[in-house]
């Protein structure tokens, strides 16, 4: 099972990378806080203090078309904060 999907690189995840030392990821629906934390430390050799998570529900959205409206979801994800021990750093730009 894949535990991290992605990590997010937004404007306020830098500034709290920044600040906090927080680091956000989109993970699996199903992955509780002790796999999180395991995953995130095996792949990137960090010290986690701790875990925040929060499931993001999927909106409904419509547009208008030519052929008549057309109605969809967006989908439902999971996103996990992760608070490193001081000292600890993840760099998110050094694979390009």
């Amino acid at each position: 099972m894949e535990i991290l999907v992605k990590p997010l690189v937004t404007e306020k995840m830098t500034d709290q990378s920044e600040r906090f030392n927080r680091y956000g990821f989109v993970v699996a629906r199903d992955a509780s806080k002790p796999e999180i934390k395991k995953a995130v430390e095996d792949l990137y050799n960090v010290s986690v203090e701790s875990v925040n998570t929060m499931v993001y529900g999927g909106k409904v959205k419509s547009r208008y078309t030519k052929g008549g409206i057309i109605t969809g979801k967006t989908t439902t994800y999971k996103k996990a904060i992760v608070t490193l021990v001081d000292g600890d750093s993840i760099d998110f730009y050094s694979n390009i």
